[in-house]
């Protein structure tokens, strides 16, 4: 009998190395956020997210082309709208940015690429919440129509997939029956499950000018030292009709991705937000990291926590690298 041996000859070969590796990625597994604007000929750079931009839907057909020659087919959309008001009306307006952008990407890359849509009324509220507004309360019962029409509306359009994101309570269920009464009960939906109270949302905010004007998200949104409550609003979606699970941000809620993904038997994803972004890029400008190595460590530990599915801003970067 041999004692336990140390795996030093497993790693003494690059070729055999790679062979027994036991975290892999791929581009496939990769979801690219992107922001869309209204007009033409637009492509803002946002402050910070250096090399992230919103795009007008012209541009963002360049920049998914892009993408997808580098072996990533998945999309994550968020829209601006040209105008805000109290009820958030450009979210679930047939004419609205991410409407119009979700017909265009289907005309020109029909089903090369998956397109996911964000559903919630941030971005399109005059106040920043996500759902209704009275009195300094947020209407969660009430909001609930809106998010299934904002859903209907991203599918008619040419959705693959609806992803909501606004944590108010009921809202996979409200979602799910109308799309099934739509005849739309072929789309999954990928709920914002374990959604917490981050920090981390400080550049998403900016890029999306939907920061709240008043009060937080507190709320809705989960509270950052709480797991055993994750498991519950994943259970929740779950029960209410969700295919895919998140866990939102990913870095500091590994814990939560693998506690996440030893409970359910569906996938999971997890998404890598903006705060975590603005800091590697910081860093690595500053000169203090090496950036492509660091995204590589960062993305390969989401994956080893548990996600089989990762949204990142790093997606094409990160698709190029594992090309190599």
């Amino acid at each position: 009998m041999f004692p336990l041996q140390r795996p030093r000859r497993l790693r003494e070969n690059r070729l055999l190395r790679e062979m027994v590796r036991e975290t892999r990625l791929s581009p496939s597994q990769l979801v690219y956020p992107l922001f869309v604007i209204p007009g033409n000929h637009q492509k803002e750079p946002i402050p910070s997210m250096p090399g992230q931009f919103r795009y007008s839907v012209d541009e963002l057909l360049r920049e998914i082309k892009e993408a997808m020659e580098v072996g990533v087919k998945a999309f994550l959309l968020f829209g601006i709208p040209e105008q805000k008001d109290e009820r958030g009306s450009g979210a679930y307006d047939p004419k609205g940015t991410v409407q119009r952008a979700l017909r265009a990407i289907k005309d020109a890359f029909g089903e090369e690429a998956f397109l996911i849509t964000d559903v919630c009324l941030c971005q399109y509220t005059s106040h920043g919440h996500c759902g209704l507004v009275r009195g300094g309360r947020i209407l969660n019962d009430e909001t609930l129509p809106l998010l299934a029409e904002t859903a209907l509306s991203h599918v008619r359009a040419g959705a693959d997939m609806v992803a909501p994101s606004d944590m108010m309570d009921g809202r996979v269920r409200a979602i799910r029956e109308a799309l099934d009464r739509e005849g739309f009960s072929h789309i999954p939906i990928m709920a914002y499950s374990a959604k917490y109270a981050s920090a981390f949302y400080g550049p998403f905010r900016e890029a999306a000018s939907s920061a709240p004007k008043f009060g937080d998200r507190s709320s809705y949104q989960m509270d950052p030292p709480n797991l055993r409550e994750a498991i519950k609003e994943v259970l929740l979606d779950l029960e209410e009709g969700a295919d895919i699970v998140m866990v939102k941000p990913a870095l500091a809620y590994l814990d939560v991705i693998r506690a996440v993904r030893e409970r359910v038997n569906v996938p999971v994803a997890a998404y890598s937000v903006s705060g975590e972004y603005a800091m590697i890029k910081a860093s690595a400008q500053m000169g203090f990291l090496e950036e492509e190595r660091v995204v590589m460590e960062v993305h390969l530990a989401i994956k080893r926590a548990g996600a089989d599915l990762i949204i990142t801003y790093f997606a094409k970067d990160l698709a190029r690298a594992l090309e190599r």
